[in-house]
């Protein structure tokens, strides 16, 4: 099994000196953010254990980390692997004032500021990228698959919209910063109702985006991810009011 673009972007080398750390840190920020979906496995050890660069021993000690943690089930023959159970919290006021009170004081504005920042660039960098007809219809894909998405797989299909957006101009530095940005947003979200107006609302903003994207207009693919990011950033807001 090949890893998906996403999940190459993610697990990447780790540093040495933090190995058994940052490993756990990886496979936690992949399984949190849907890049490896509840039900699905983790690669294969030896595929995974080379792809970030670190022995198979390490490997397995964050596995059993995050097993013992409850967001991994290790199954041992023919068909076994490291199969994530990790299920996003039930979304609650109490939840999302939990999450901010955990991110510390000012870091919900500097993390929809990084957001910004990333996303903006990403589309905008996208926009001026002669992208291919799979490349086209990937994104087209995405956007079809978080616009149709039942509310309980939303969340984890919107991450993979906006990912593919960083994840298609072909920069592995660009797709981790995305995706370390939206981790940090992550808890947020998932505290947050699945809204029908809402989304409805947002669909209408990703079909901008990926209109913008797909004709070549970098100004109006940043304008839409501003509207659209905006639109998140106040409603986040208005829970916590």
């Amino acid at each position: 099994m090949t890893a998906e673009p996403r999940l190459v972007a993610l697990l990447g080398p780790v540093r040495a000196g933090n190995a058994f750390e940052e490993t756990v840190e990886r496979l936690l920020q992949a399984i949190k953010l849907g890049v490896v979906a509840p039900g699905r496995k983790l690669p294969p050890e030896r595929e995974l254990a080379a792809q970030l660069g670190i022995s198979r021993v390490t490997l397995r000690e964050a596995i059993r980390a995050l097993q013992e943690s409850g967001y991994l089930d290790v199954r041992r023959g023919r068909y076994g692997g490291a199969f994530v159970v990790y299920q996003p919290p039930r979304p609650g006021p109490a939840d999302l004032r939990r999450a901010v009170a955990e991110m510390g004081p000012g870091e919900l504005d500097d993390a929809l500021t990084l957001r910004m920042a990333i996303e903006c660039g990403a589309a905008q960098v996208l926009a001026t990228t002669e992208l291919t007809e799979p490349q086209r219809a990937l994104l087209s894909r995405r956007l079809a698959d978080v616009n149709d998405a039942a509310p309980g797989d939303y969340r984890r299909l919107d991450t993979a919209f906006h990912l593919s957006i960083a994840e298609l101009t072909g920069s592995p530095l660009l797709t981790a910063a995305a995706a370390d940005a939206r981790l940090r947003v992550t808890d947020l979200l998932n505290a947050i109702p699945v809204l029908g107006p809402n989304i409805d609302h947002a669909a209408t903003q990703h079909v901008a985006m990926v209109d913008a994207i797909l004709s070549g207009d970098p100004e109006a693919a940043r304008r839409a991810v501003v509207e659209h990011l905006d639109a998140t950033a106040s409603l986040l807001r208005a829970f916590l009011a």
